[in-house]
């Protein structure tokens, strides 16, 4: 191959491309064999396991391109947008597993771990005290009784590849299990609410948009300070720092 492409690499894993292969160099063995059951368990498209090799999963590259990303411009139809909602309900309705995913943590855990963590954006001085106040009271939305359903727990644009106008994968399983649904509409959509009703068209009825809002407050309170600490930029135009000024 003439070039190694570094995807994502911080001090938890990283991901590279070498050709048609992706490789997941990922210390938690744990963390591999939860993404390689649920791929295993998915009604939807995931990329093919060529080798596994601790602490390395090697994976076939899936055809087409993404949605586009967080803080870039978000591409695809509204047709590959309504075919991406549609993919994600065939998700949630499939028996979940039986481990709980990141979605699915209790209220009373993320309530804590929400409290900590806005305490120390303002301690720290990441955010100024009445932004986090104004998103911590938006975020109580989703602190409530869910149905457990099959959850990707971590459902950015960036892991859900399309060809035209239909779906051809969902990458990036480590977080996967049982959660909240709402949970992976709301990081599929942070930061490109105008695609909300485009991935509602597919996937249908029964969802709160005011949870769907708490969830993009809550999620980008959460990930402000790791993703500062692992070298990202969350106060990027249109990232993180954006989608909490943009909640009144």
């Amino acid at each position: 191959m003439d070039e190694v492409e570094v995807v994502v690499a911080h001090s938890e894993r990283a991901t590279l491309r070498v050709g048609d292969v992706f490789l997941k160099v990922d210390a938690d063995r744990a963390r591999v064999d939860a993404e390689v059951e649920a791929m295993s368990r998915a009604p939807v498209p995931t990329p093919e396991v060529l080798w596994r090799e601790p602490p390395v999963l090697a994976l076939a590259a899936l055809p087409g391109t993404t949605l586009g990303r967080l803080g870039g411009p978000s591409t695809g139809s509204p047709a590959a947008w309504a075919a991406a909602g549609a993919a994600i309900r065939e998700l949630h309705d499939a028996p979940p597993p039986p481990r709980s995913g990141r979605a699915g943590r209790s209220a009373d855990a993320l309530a804590a771990e929400l409290d900590a963590e806005c305490a120390l954006l303002v301690t720290n001085g990441l955010l100024p005290a009445d932004l986090v106040t104004r998103n911590r009271r938006v975020a109580e939305a989703a602190f409530r009784p869910w149905t457990p359903a099959f959850t990707h727990g971590d459902l950015q644009i960036a892991h859900v590849f399309v060809d035209g106008d239909g779906v051809t994968g969902i990458i990036d399983w480590s977080e996967a299990g049982r959660g909240d649904a709402l949970y992976d509409l709301a990081t599929f959509t942070l930061g490109h609410e105008e695609r909300l009703d485009d991935v509602l068209a597919g996937y249908g009825t029964g969802v709160d948009l005011d949870v769907i809002r708490a969830w993009w407050s809550l999620r980008s309170l959460l990930a402000v300070r790791w993703l500062v600490e692992h070298g990202f930029d969350p106060f990027a135009p249109g990232c993180e720092v954006d989608v909490l000024r943009s909640r009144t």
